[in-house]
């Protein structure tokens, strides 16, 4: 399988752990991403709520490039994915307004291309069997709960990832390689990325919420599919000092049972040290 890939700015800095992590799981279980060539900012930061053509611009272009390349494109940010799927959405509607963004971008765009999460890849092109062919470290002591956070599931006629209230892609991959994977009322609540450097006292509240709903049902740590979502998560546990919860991609996660090469390298990047837990249950 070939997938032209966007990495997104989070992914290409402040969380090179998912993306590396990412690559090296794609490799193992034979998902060749190709990235996409001359990429640019999707626009989830600002752009997308300062200028209706500014917000379709932006990811448009990303779209017509691999429209160029032509495969289908894998993201793995839900901020990106949202914006992509936003703008492919809106100009498979609105032809006045594709030809006005074509003109703009100055690039031939016609939808031909699907804008796919890398979980959903994995899940149902890659399938939960071969996952636990490939388990060599079950990880049998982690009780994760699954945080898709809110722009990956919505709004669900745009992004078409499957339920939106209640998803359970993550869960399902999660008790395939051996964590037991606890039902919880916070799998899709905000964590309040987009407010996290202009009002940070509503994300540790947010957060604070998240991390206490997620001790009430058990977990011993948490799995996202989401850097923005890590972040705040991983470095806003204010009110949890006593007992910090470890903040998990769930390529990491893949990763660690697979028995791939580099994990440490990966883990040693989050706020909140896993190495305790991990070692706790012999993962490492």
């Amino acid at each position: 399988m070939r997938f032209s890939y966007y990495p997104g700015c989070s992914l290409d800095s402040t969380a090179k752990e998912y993306d590396m992590s990412v690559h090296a799981v794609c490799k193992e279980v034979d998902i060749d991403l190709k990235e996409l060539p001359d990429w640019n900012c999707c626009g989830a930061s600002s752009g997308h709520c300062t200028n209706l053509k500014l917000s379709l611009a932006l990811p448009g272009r990303n779209l017509a490039i691999a429209e160029k390349e032509g495969m289908d494109i894998a993201v793995s940010c839900p901020a990106c994915f949202l914006r992509l799927k936003k703008a492919a959405y809106e100009l498979s509607h609105d032809q006045k307004l594709r030809q006005e963004i074509v003109r703009i971008i100055n690039m031939p765009y016609e939808s031909k291309q699907k804008t796919r999460h890398i979980l959903d890849i994995i899940y149902n092109e890659v399938g939960l069997e071969v996952m636990r062919k490939k388990v060599t470290k079950p990880l049998e002591g982690l009780k994760v709960v699954s945080y898709y956070g809110c722009l990956l599931v919505r709004p669900p006629k745009v992004t078409e990832f499957g339920e939106h209230e209640n998803p359970v892609l993550m869960d399902e991959v999660m008790e395939a390689i051996g964590a037991e994977a606890l039902d919880w009322s916070g799998k899709i609540d905000c964590c309040g990325g987009s407010l996290a450097l202009t009002r940070t006292d509503i994300v540790y509240k947010l957060v604070d919420d998240l991390i206490g709903a997620a001790k009430r049902s058990g977990a011993n740590c948490i799995v996202t599919a989401c850097p923005l979502c890590q972040a705040n998560l991983d470095g806003r546990q204010k009110g949890h000092k006593d007992e910090l919860l470890p903040i998990f991609y769930f390529t990491e996660l893949l990763g660690i049972s697979f028995d791939l090469l580099d994990t440490k390298k990966w883990l040693k990047k989050h706020l909140i040290s896993p190495f305790g837990l991990l070692k706790r249950y012999k993962l490492i």
